[in-house]
């Protein structure tokens, strides 16, 4: 299907993925992953943070409103607890976390899981995967549309986490 893959291999394809075990038989299977130059403890506070935003086209899913640049003092996600926020408003639900590991969560019945992959010592793979149950005509037109934003949101995450961990520490001795 056009715009199913986006920066994963074949091998990133044929894992197994959280949100696999929520939908049988998917009408719409989407992959996305972006390799990121930080330890994927660095990776998982950002992702984690997409409770508050979508970190993709904030002038388009947000309102307007800016994803935080920062991260904040969140506790760790559990089940049940709202997936993500847009322009304002809780979406979703979360379905599935092993902090440091991955996110799964549901949006109107599109399941997405982010699956943090460890590479070498400071190297991570942030993975995504959504699957839903819909008709053919709707997987397609999700299926770009999702590229578009999830390519987005990757990116985002990626920048945040490269650039917070690179990041001098505040010198406390004084």
């Amino acid at each position: 299907m056009i715009g199913d893959r986006w920066g994963v291999s074949d091998g990133e394809i044929m894992r197994s993925y959280p949100c696999d075990d929520f939908v049988s038989s998917p009408a719409l299977e989407a992959w996305r992953g972006v390799g990121v130059q930080v330890p994927s403890e660095a990776v998982w506070p950002w992702v984690a943070q997409v409770r508050l935003a979508p970190y993709s086209y904030d002038w388009i899913d947000n309102l307007g409103r800016r994803s935080p640049r920062e991260l904040l003092d969140l506790p760790e996600p559990h089940v049940g607890e709202k997936f993500t926020s847009a322009g304002g408003r809780r979406l979703g639900r979360i379905v599935s976390v092993d902090p440091g590991k991955q996110l799964t969560g549901v949006i109107m019945g599109a399941f997405m899981s982010y699956v943090l992959v460890p590479q070498h010592p400071d190297t991570t793979r942030l993975l995504f995967k959504l699957v839903m149950q819909t008709n053919r005509w709707v997987a397609r037109g999700l299926s770009v549309g999702d590229l578009i934003m999830a390519r987005r949101q990757l990116l985002n995450l990626k920048l945040l986490a490269e650039r917070h961990r690179l990041a001098p520490e505040p010198d406390t001795t004084m």
